[in-house]
C-alpha cells in the first residue's frame, strides 16, 4: 500500500511547479486505496476560444493522472466568469464574451476534453448553475472576505493601479467567484497554472470562512514553452501545436522541437510514466536510442491521443516518404486548371502561395518543383496533362490541366 501511495505522489507531482498542502494529498490517496474513496479534482476553464493546444492540455493530463489514482474530475466551465474576464496578467480590461459565443466556445472544449479525460470519472460543471443564483446579498457576502489592499497585492492589478490604467470593479471579483466554486463544489483539489496562484489560494480561503470544513490542496502546473522552446506555447505567437491540427502537421510539428525540450514534452504531455521516460532518456545518453526516435515515439503519441490509436504511424509514415525519402504523399488536394494556364497563377489558385508576385520569389529562390523537377521559368505554361506541383518541403498539390 505504501508503494502504491509513493507511486501516485511522485506521478501526480510530476512537473508540478508548486503543491500546497502536500499531506492532505497523501490522505486523499491514502483513503482511495485503503477504503477505495474517491475524492474530487477541480480544473477551471474559461470558454475565450474555441480552440486548444497542447499547453492547455498541460493541465488535462494532469486530471487524467489524478482519474488513475480515484480522482472523479470537477471540469468546470466558467460561462459565467467569462462574461467578467480573467485579469490575469493582463494590461487592459478585457472584452466581455456575450453568452452565444461562450457556448459555442464551451461546446467546442467539450467536445475535445474527453480525447484525454476519462469521461465515466468527470463532471462538466457551468459556474453559471450556482453564480447565477448567488444574488446582490451574497455577492457583498462574498466580496466581505477580501480587502482592497489585499487584492492589490496581486501584480497584474498593482502594476496597472501604479500606471493608472483602468482596473473595473468587476474584475475584483473574479477571483472571489473562483473561489466560491470550490465552496459549492466542496472540491478537495484544485489544479491551475502557475499564474493562477492568487485565484488558487482563493477557493482555500473561502472554504474556510463558508466553513465547508475542508480546504482544498492546490497543484500548479508550469506553462508549457511552444515551438522556439523559449516563450510560451500561444495561438498568437504561431508556435503552438492545436488539438484540431491535422495528424501529418501535428507530426511534423512535435518533430521539429529541440532534443532538449523533447524531454520538457515528454514530462508534461506523455502518459508514459515517470520509469518508462528515466529510462527512454537514460537509453538516449548511452546512445541506445537515437534522439530522433525518442521524439518520433513522442510525436505518435500525441497523433494517437487526438487522431485516434494508429493515426501517429500513418503520420510517421508519410513524413518518412516526404522528407527521408524525398517522395510524394499520397493524399495531397487536388485541382483541376483550365489550358494555357502559367505557373505562376497555378501556383495561386492551387493555394500554395497568397500571390503571383510570392510566387515568383519562391521559383527565383528554387523552392519550386513540377513533378519533382525545379522549376526557374517563371513564364512556364503548363501543358494539357497531370501533374505534382510543389512548393517547398511539404506543400504539395495535384494539378490536372484541361
Amino acid at each position: 500500500m505504501e508503494l502504491k501511495i509513493k507511486e501516485a505522489l511522485e506521478e501526480i507531482s510530476r512537473g508540478a511547479e508548486e503543491i500546497i498542502d502536500n499531506e492532505r494529498l497523501e490522505i486523499l490517496l491514502k483513503n482511495y486505496f485503503e477504503k477505495n474513496e474517491n475524492f474530487y479534482v477541480k480544473a477551471g476553464f474559461d470558454p475565450t476560444a474555441p480552440d486548444l493546444h497542447l499547453g492547455h492540455t498541460v493541465l488535462l493530463q494532469k486530471l487524467a493522472t489524478f482519474q488513475k489514482y480515484g480522482a472523479i474530475v470537477q471540469f468546470l466551465i466558467g460561462d459565467f466568469t467569462a462574461s467578467i474576464g480573467d485579469p490575469t496578467g493582463k494590461s487592459v480590461t478585457r472584452k466581455i464574451l456575450s453568452k452565444d459565443d461562450v457556448l459555442k466556445n464551451a461546446q467546442s472544449y467539450k467536445e475535445q476534453v474527453f480525447k484525454i479525460l476519462d469521461e465515466s470519472k468527470t463532471q462538466v460543471v457551468f459556474n453559471s448553475t450556482w453564480l447565477n443564483d448567488l444574488g446582490a446579498a451574497g455577492i457583498i457576502h462574498l466580496a466581505s472576505n477580501l480587502t482592497v489592499a489585499r487584492m492589490l497585492e496581486r501584480d497584474d492589478f498593482s502594476k496597472r493601479y501604479a500606471s493608472n490604467s483602468p482596473i473595473a470593479v468587476s474584475e475584483f471579483t473574479y477571483p472571489l467567484l473562483q473561489g466560491y466554486d470550490s465552496v459549492h463544489l466542496e472540491s478537495d483539489v484544485e489544479v491551475g497554472g502557475t499564474d493562477q496562484k492568487f485565484n488558487l489560494l482563493m477557493g482555500r480561503q473561502l472554504q474556510k470562512a463558508y466553513n465547508i470544513k475542508k480546504q482544498q490542496v492546490v497543484l500548479m502546473m508550469p506553462i508549457l514553452e511552444g515551438l522556439d522552446g523559449v516563450q510560451k506555447m500561444s495561438k498568437s505567437l504561431g508556435n503552438y501545436i492545436g488539438v484540431t491540427d491535422e495528424a501529418n502537421d501535428m507530426f511534423g510539428k512535435v518533430l521539429s522541437i529541440s532534443d532538449e525540450l523533447m524531454w520538457r514534452y515528454y514530462e508534461l504531455l506523455s502518459s508514459k510514466s515517470l520509469k518508462e521516460i528515466g529510462q527512454l532518456k537514460a537509453d538516449v545518453e548511452a546512445k541506445i536510442v537515437h534522439p530522433k526516435k525518442a521524439k518520433d515515439m513522442l510525436a505518435v503519441e500525441i497523433v494517437d491521443r487526438f487522431h485516434g490509436s494508429g493515426a501517429g504511424q500513418i503520420a510517421a509514415d508519410e513524413f518518412t516518404k516526404i522528407f527521408a525519402k524525398k517522395d510524394i504523399p499520397t493524399d495531397m488536394k487536388e485541382y483541376t486548371l483550365g489550358s494555357g494556364i502559367g505557373i505562376l497563377q497555378a501556383l495561386v489558385e492551387c493555394e500554395l502561395v497568397p500571390s503571383t508576385s510570392q510566387a515568383r520569389r519562391d521559383i527565383k529562390a528554387g523552392a519550386v518543383k513540377l513533378d519533382q523537377q525545379k522549376v526557374d521559368d517563371d513564364k512556364m505554361i503548363l501543358e494539357n496533362k497531370e501533374y505534382i506541383l510543389q512548393k517547398g518541403k511539404k506543400n504539395f498539390a495535384k494539378v490536372t490541366i484541361k
